[in-house]
Formats: C-alpha cells, sequence, structure tokens
C-alpha cells in the first residue's frame, strides 16, 4: 500500500510539473509573439516616418503596459496641443479654490484679436461677450479658439502656472509651456518655446483618461469634450471614423509657415477605446514640415490606421 501511494504521489508531482512546463511555454511563446508584434509595429512606423519630409514623433502607450516611440528625442513645437495641458491645469486651480466653471466672465470684444482662429467671434456678436469658462474651455479643446485660450491665460492663470502644474504630472524634461497664443501670432518664431517630446504629451492624456489627476467632474468634462472635437478630422480620426464602436479623444495643433513654406507643426494626440473596453494612447507630433497641410496630415492618418491594424490584429486578440 505505501508502495501504490508513493507512486502515486510521484505521478502526482510528475502532472503537475508537465502542466506548469507546458503554461511556461505557453507564456513564452505569448511573449515571444507580443514581442515580434511590437517589433513589427516599431519597423513599420519608422518606415512611415521616413517616407514623409519632415520629422516625425511618434509614442504610444497601451493599456497592457507596453510603451513604444519614434523618434522620441525632439522637441517638438505644441502648436494648440497646450490648450489640454491649460485645461487641465485651469480645472485643477479651480477646484483649488472652490469655482466652478461655471462662473460667468464679461469679455470685451476689443480685448480680442479679430484676425486670429477664433469661431467664438463668429458666435457672440455683441460688444460684451457674457460667456461661463465651461464655455471658454469648450472652444479651446473642440474648436481651438485662440481668443478663448488668450483670455482664460491673460486673466484667469498664467501660462507659466499652467506649466508648473504640468510639470507635477509628466517629466519636467519632456515638455515646457513658455508663451501664449498672442505672443505667437506676434512673433511665429516663439512657437518652438512651447514643445514637447511625443511620450510627453501621450502620457498627459492617457492619464488624464486613466489617473484622478483632477476631481472626478471636471475630468469627465475634458474627457466628453475631447471627445467632440472638431479639428484635425484628417488625422488621427480619419482611419478610426468607420470603425464601429471605436471612439476617439484628441487634441490637434497646427504650426505657422516660415518664408520658407516650411511647416512648423502639425500634431494630433489621441486617447482610442475600442469596442471590448480597451484603449491605447497615441501621439504624433510632426516638425518642420516641408509639404503642404494635406500630406501632414495624412502621415498621421497613416500612421494611425497602422498603430490600429497592428494592435488589433496582432497585441489586443
Amino acid at each position: 500500500m505505501k508502495h501504490f501511494l508513493y507512486l502515486a504521489a510521484i505521478g502526482i508531482i510528475a502532472f503537475f510539473s508537465a502542466c506548469s512546463h507546458t503554461g511556461s511555454k505557453q507564456q513564452e511563446t505569448i511573449s515571444n509573439e507580443r514581442e515580434s508584434a511590437l517589433k513589427t509595429l516599431g519597423d513599420s512606423l519608422h518606415a512611415i516616418t521616413e517616407k514623409y519630409p519632415g520629422e516625425i514623433g511618434i509614442a504610444i502607450l497601451t493599456d497592457t503596459g507596453d510603451t513604444i516611440t519614434t523618434n522620441n528625442a525632439g522637441k517638438y513645437p505644441l502648436m494648440s496641443v497646450f490648450k489640454l495641458h491649460q485645461a487641465i491645469s485651469l480645472c485643477h486651480l479651480f477646484e483649488e479654490n472652490d469655482i466652478s466653471l461655471d462662473s460667468i466672465v464679461n469679455i470685451n470684444r476689443d480685448q480680442l484679436n479679430p484676425d486670429t482662429w477664433s469661431p467664438m467671434l463668429k458666435d457672440y456678436s455683441q460688444n460684451t461677450i457674457n460667456i461661463s469658462v465651461r464655455d471658454l474651455l469648450r472652444y479651446t479643446l473642440m474648436q481651438s479658439d485662440n481668443n478663448a485660450s488668450n483670455y482664460l491665460f491673460e486673466n484667469i492663470e498664467s501660462v507659466n502656472d499652467a506649466d508648473k502644474f504640468i510639470a507635477t504630472l509628466i517629466p519636467r524634461d519632456s515638455f515646457k509651456l513658455k508663451v501664449t497664443e498672442a505672443q505667437m501670432w506676434d512673433n511665429h518664431a516663439l512657437c518652438y518655446e512651447n514643445y514637447s517630446s511625443p511620450l510627453g504629451a501621450a502620457l498627459l492624456i492617457n492619464r488624464l483618461f486613466t489617473d484622478s489627476i483632477i476631481g472626478k467632474g471636471n475630468r469627465d468634462f475634458i474627457c466628453t469634450t475631447l471627445k467632440e472635437c472638431k479639428t484635425g478630422m484628417d488625422r488621427i480620426v480619419a482611419p478610426l471614423k468607420d470603425k464601429t464602436g471605436v471612439t476617439i479623444a484628441h487634441k490637434t495643433g497646427s504650426g505657422f509657415r516660415d518664408d520658407n513654406g516650411v511647416l512648423s507643426a502639425h500634431n494630433d494626440v489621441g486617447f482610442i477605446e475600442l469596442p471590448d473596453g480597451r484603449h491605447y494612447t497615441l501621439a504624433v507630433l510632426v516638425k518642420d514640415f516641408k509639404g503642404n497641410e494635406t500630406e501632414a496630415a495624412k502621415s498621421i492618418a497613416d500612421i494611425s490606421a497602422t498603430v490600429y491594424s497592428i494592435l488589433t490584429d496582432k497585441i489586443y486578440r
């Protein structure tokens, strides 16, 4: 009987050892397949950046902890992407001081630039614009309104203070905010003073959607507003808009042309949610592009299509 029990025990140990060995082999296979897929993605993105006449930086964060970057070392002009930084910081300021975003401000039309990009000016014809801070942020995030951004920076929270707060959320060396839209309008070369790495931009929007960096009410407001963004629909959104159940929240930025026709920046930073609840973050920052805006937008759309295809086919299976 003892001999039988001994043999049975040996058999059980051998069985579990075999199962463990099989499980380990399966895990190793999955790991190798994932590593191969990520390498394929990285190589594909690098090949796309080589096709276009400009410096293109890319950062991807997956919900499984993968980080993929291409040309991440550069300092890319943020342009209007910095309005996302502004909105997050301003919401934090209002929460600290127990102030509602529904507070009304009165803006004298003479304070505003009639020549800059400003859908708000078309919507409000009166000399004094009575508008809530929430609606000013809607204009900045959904339509990238420069006058709305300038008013908030000049009258409520300075660009330097916004810079300091955002530096508590993402690495200090990954970005810098220094000038307003008004200052860039007066001197286009100043756009290079507001910069970010692709990874810095990706980290910020990813933290907005996945972490409690501001209060839930204000966080939900910004996230919802970004999903309603109306600018740059030919960039990250373009190849995804017909994908059933895919939701895209994003913020764009578009740069100036210099005397040689070089486009300083053409950007899009997005948080993409898939029908099964998975998600990934994609930041594409284009710098010093020697082509037109349509070509720059296509480079971003090509990258977005490639990321979606490889992630959903090889990673999110």
